[in-house]
């Protein structure tokens, strides 16, 4: 996990009070958080704030002003650990990045007014869309990259769609709010259209393809015209302002003026603080979502429903396995044990129960004793699941007990990225290093495990791995920075040498019997996705 300075030191108040310190916020599913770094890359203060979306007229959102009052609570909590470890108020940083969960919708008129909800990635509502784009242009186009988004609401003749001003990404959005630039960092925009490999910009002969397609219904709708400028890692991305400044922190203390660097998505985040982002490595990150980015050597043969072609911030080509459904499941469990810690006059808080619950289930039985478990709160599309059923299905000769309970959770989290990886591993795609990270590793030895079982290969976790995300974007700011003054390093060496050279690295191989035992639970698992399919008819 991140490790915070556990002493203050005179020099790190010093950078601090002369605004030489990073930040780095990322506006995640569940927490947006705040991380502020040392020139050293070392963290040395954080903030938090938690929030959730909403499920409001079909759609999963969350409302902008619940953005910026999050944000300013986020930032709050970090000023007032930065008092209380320096006894120092922050009122000037070096450079400050934001970073937010990938894709979703947000549709903006010339006013910059919102034109509809903000439609998260989590929504499974452009089938129609996905399956025609992914035909026109001859690779697989999600359900929840905005252009999917946007199409689907030409499809549905959405009267919105008239006034298309700007079309962004939730790190996009609040980048221009602070800084007054239309941008986007390259690995975010790639989850909304196409980018050219050789350019790293959007994909001109795309955009004509799309720009044709609407034209007949909405001339009007040029594609060049209403999305952000992509710019690579390092590249200039505009300073803070008055109104931005204000924004981010209402007190006034905070001053404008403060370089920014390109808005990044939760994914190229995860690249960063887990040092994948050079060819034949790749990492798994689990939150409510789970996905798996590997870097590729070479395009792949053909265009697959399970994998998406995105970029790393730098630009290079990465095959993306998503999934809608991470360890929410796992939490809900665990919130039930928490009531019944409770109920018993018991004092154990959600934490303690999380980490027991996932120790209890390394003793389960390799496959889960029989169990069969779907973590899908909310459709699933690599595994054919429109609507969210979170589902526990067992036969009389199943072994329920709590630890293969647990583990058929644990196991849940990881099937559909199964069926993902199955594809990339017939490729022939090779991996050197696989990292994970996510909360659901802060205890140790568990769900790293099991992924190694899963994914049939050895899996790194790093110190940073619990928080990487808003580390891993002051990590990028950090690198910004340098760039502005003067480094010519490309991204994975000033990773590999500047950054994570001395990072404490733990690796789990696969266990024999873990491997036989997920294989029996993911036969088991393909076989019943039939029923996860069905139970949307029953309730």
């Amino acid at each position: 996990m991140t490790r915070l300075v556990e002493e203050p030191q005179a020099e790190e108040a010093d950078a601090i009070r002369a605004g030489d310190t990073i930040l780095g916020i990322e506006l995640g599913s569940t927490r947006i958080k705040a991380q502020l770094i040392d020139r050293n890359h070392r963290p040395i203060a954080a903030g938090a704030f938690e929030w959730s979306s909403r499920f409001v007229d079909g759609n999963w959102t969350y409302p902008l002003d619940a953005v910026w009052g999050g944000l300013q609570a986020c930032y709050a909590d970090l000023v007032a650990d930065v008092e209380r470890r320096f006894s120092v108020t922050p009122s000037r940083y070096a450079a400050i990045g934001v970073s937010g969960m990938m894709h979703g919708y947000l549709a903006f008129d010339a006013e910059g007014a919102l034109l509809t909800p903000f439609r998260t990635w989590r929504n499974t509502t452009a089938e129609a869309a996905s399956v025609e784009l992914t035909s026109l242009f001859k690779r697989h186009i999600p359900q929840r990259w905005s252009i999917s988004h946007l199409y689907q609401a030409v499809l549905n003749d959405e009267p919105h769609v008239e006034n298309i001003d700007f079309l962004t990404t939730l790190a996009g959005y609040v980048h221009w709010r602070l800084t007054g630039l239309k941008v986007l960092g390259a690995g975010d925009a790639s989850g909304m259209f196409p980018i050219d490999p050789a350019s790293h910009d959007w994909d001109s002969a795309k955009v004509a393809v799309f720009d044709q397609l609407v034209a007949p219904t909405h001339p009007h709708l040029h594609l060049d015209g209403i999305l952000p400028q992509p710019l690579l890692a390092g590249q200039p991305a505009g300073n803070l302002t008055v109104e931005g400044a204000g924004l981010l922190d209402p007190t006034g203390t905070l001053e404008p003026g403060i370089p920014l660097c390109p808005p990044e998505g939760d994914a190229g985040t995860g690249m960063v603080a887990t040092n994948s982002v050079a060819a034949r490595t790749g990492n798994i990150s689990v939150g409510t979502s789970i996905f798996a980015m590997v870097v590729l050597e070479r395009p792949l043969s053909t265009p697959h429903r399970e994998i998406d072609l995105v970029v790393t911030p730098s630009g290079d080509p990465v095959a993306m396995v998503h999934c809608n459904n991470g360890a929410n499941e796992l939490a809900e469990w665990a919130s039930v044990f928490t009531r019944f810690s409770a109920a018993a006059h018991q004092s154990t808080n959600r934490d303690e129960v999380f980490a027991i619950l996932l120790k209890e289930a390394l003793a389960g039985q390799p496959d889960g004793g029989g169990l069969l478990a779907y973590n899908f709160i909310t459709g699933e599309p690599i595994a054919g699941v429109t609507d969210g059923r979170p589902m526990l299905l067992r036969t009389p000769g199943s072994q329920l007990t709590l630890a293969n309970l647990m583990r058929v959770q644990v196991y849940s989290m990881f099937g559909a990225l199964s069926l993902g990886l199955q594809i990339l591993a017939s490729e022939g795609v090779a991996i050197d290093a696989m990292y994970a990270h996510g909360g659901v590793f802060k205890t140790e030895g568990v769900a790293q495990r099991l992924l190694a079982a899963a994914i049939g290969a050895p899996v790194s976790v790093s110190e940073t791995a619990s928080e990487g995300g808003s580390w891993g974007m002051a990590v990028l700011a950090a690198y910004h920075l340098a760039v502005r003054e003067g480094s010519t390093l490309p991204l994975t060496d000033y990773l590999a040498t500047r950054v994570l050279a001395d990072s404490q690295v733990i690796v789990l191989s696969p266990d024999p019997d873990d491997v036989a035992g997920y294989s029996r639970f993911l036969d088991r698992y393909r076989k019943g996705l039939a029923v996860e399919q069905s139970a949307r008819i029953i309730i």
